[in-house]
């Protein structure tokens, strides 16, 4: 009995925690949208492991919109949504055993963009006819459409839509006409539309609302340009002109420039002329002329601008070019900017106290030389500051100046090491090369390089050579003849031979010695025998 209990609440347990089949459609109920939005609708079953989904209208017209089903959920999106959205959209899943639900929500599109617009035609002066367009834009529904125009608080006239029965978006329009007084000069003309999208209870109407001066036309006049932070600026400060006049409706503003050609300049059209960032050529005569395209009055401002501040070097080139051949006429001219005009110096620059020659933002050079290359400097001053610049002026030539350096000189000892070095002036710097001129007059080369080194040199490199330094504008040759002395031994082969000779001569000279005193003495004694001899000195 007690495990027959056991199983039937084991029974009632499974069944109490498995989960009932459920949809939903989510967003629930009615659906408010605006025509050109992105809509979204999901169908969501519960307690179906596979369910099947499909959608469709009321009245089985098209969905207007994409499907995409998931496992437990499918949607519906409308991108954009468009009037042909407006029905009754049914979800249906199916869960095999489980049967099949379905539900439906409404969705009601709309539109409504933009607030109306107002215009009065024709254009008002005091005492004549008026008559106020008021244009609500693409509209939808439009049978749901009110309209109220409105001076003030009073209200004019009062339009609705009620049977209208458009099926797309349309522009509507109310006109009135009205004799105003005097005293309506200046009052607000108020357009209110409201779209009561939809009859259903916690829906509140959609307003828009525009309001327009009722007022006579008239101007420009007192018309002023104000500088900001004045017309005497400085360079490289912000420059704000504004214009300012009176003039009902709004007129047009164009800003002009008399240019120094007495050309004038056309800027832009706006009341407010910026410039970010002031340079001297922005000086001049500003004219702000403004246009009132109803009265057909045209008046004018102007004013005079100057910007003040240090010189800019505006340019600084050398003619024909920056590398120029020996030879040819050169000019380097630099102009500078500023206010009041700066004082120009154009000079070479160098290492001495000398910096000149000076000049008034132009140098000639006619017939350039190597010695007019280098660097050249433009300085430019008034009483605000100085700028410079500078430019190098790179003048090509031939080898120059060669020289040929020996060392340790041109007459040497055979066995000792020479290094000749030969040194050359050009632009590009001028190749060095070696030649050896033979007893026979021909020369060889031998080497490339400013240097020539010759080891251990002998009696047979007694000869002329020849350093030659070329570049592509010319070339140059200098020459040097070695003297080669007498063989110069080493002097660790020397010392013996002198110590040697040294010990020779020390027992050799006694000797001799001797032997003329035992000669002298036989001979005294008539005898030539040396054993003789000896004896009798014994």
């Amino acid at each position: 009995m007690g495990r027959t209990s056991q199983a039937v609440l084991t029974v009632l347990y499974v069944l109490t925690t498995v989960k009932a089949f459920e949809m939903e459609i989510i967003p629930a109920n009615r659906i408010i949208v605006q025509i050109g939005e992105t809509l979204i609708l999901t169908c969501n079953a519960t307690g179906c492991a596979s369910p099947s989904f499909s959608w469709r209208t009321q009245m089985d017209n098209p969905l207007g919109g994409t499907v995409n089903n998931y496992i437990t959920y499918s949607t519906l999106t409308m991108n954009p949504v468009s009037i042909v959205n407006s029905h009754d959209y049914l979800c249906t899943v199916s869960c095999g055993e489980k049967g099949k639900k379905e539900k439906s929500i409404k969705v009601e599109p709309y539109s409504f963009p933009s607030d109306p617009i107002i215009e009065i035609s024709p254009s008002l002066v005091a005492g004549e006819p008026v008559t106020v367009i008021c244009k609500i834009p693409d509209v939808y529904p439009s049978h749901r459409l009110e309209v109220l125009l409105k001076k003030e608080e009073h209200v004019l006239h009062e339009k609705e839509f009620y049977e209208d029965e458009s099926t797309n978006t349309e522009t509507k329009t109310v006109t009135y006409s009205f004799n105003p007084t005097a005293e309506d000069i200046g009052k607000d003309i108020t357009c209110v539309a409201k779209l009561s999208i939809s009859t259903t209870t916690g829906f509140e109407p959609k307003e828009r609302v525009t309001s327009q001066k009722l007022n006579a036309n008239f101007g420009p006049q007192n018309t002023i340009i104000s500088a900001s932070p004045g017309n005497l600026s400085m360079e490289g400060d912000p420059l704000k002109l504004t214009c300012v006049t009176e003039s009902n409706p709004p007129p047009q503003i164009i800003w002009r420039k008399h240019l120094a050609d007495e050309s004038i300049q056309h800027l832009i059209e706006n009341n407010v002329l910026s410039i970010p960032h002031a340079r001297f050529t922005d000086s001049g005569l500003y004219i702000c002329e403004v246009i009132n395209p109803v009265t057909n009055i045209t008046e004018k401002a102007t004013v005079d601008i100057v910007i003040q501040g240090a010189p800019n070097i505006a340019e600084l080139s050398v003619e024909p070019s920056t590398t120029v051949q020996e030879g040819e006429n050169v000019s380097i001219q630099c102009s500078a900017e500023s206010n009041p005009p700066p004082k120009i110096i154009l000079r070479r620059k160098s290492d001495n106290a000398d910096m000149g020659p000076y000049s008034e933002g132009r140098i000639l050079l006619p017939s350039v030389t190597f010695l007019n290359g280098g660097d050249y400097e433009c300085v430019a001053e008034n009483k605000f500051g100085k700028s410079k610049s500078e430019i190098t002026l790179n003048v090509e030539y031939g080898p120059k100046n060669t020289t040929i350096s020996v060392i340790p000189a041109t007459a040497v000892k055979e066995g000792e090491t020479v290094m000749m070095k030969c040194t050359s002036s050009g632009n590009p710097a001028p190749v060095i090369s070696w030649k050896k001129k033979k007893a026979t007059g021909e020369s060889e080369k031998i080497s490339e390089g400013a240097t020539l080194t010759i080891q251990k040199i002998k009696s047979q490199d007694l000869e002329l050579y020849e350093c030659e330094a070329y570049n592509q504008f010319g070339k140059e040759e200098k020459s040097v003849k070695l003297l080669v002395q007498g063989r110069l031994e080493k002097p660790d082969q020397m010392i013996p031979v002198i110590i040697a000779f040294s010990c020779v001569t020390a027992i050799a000279v006694p000797v001799v010695a001797i032997l003329i005193y035992v000669f002298r003495k036989a001979k005294i004694n008539g005898s030539y025998s040396l054993v003789k001899a000896l004896r009798l000195k014994v």
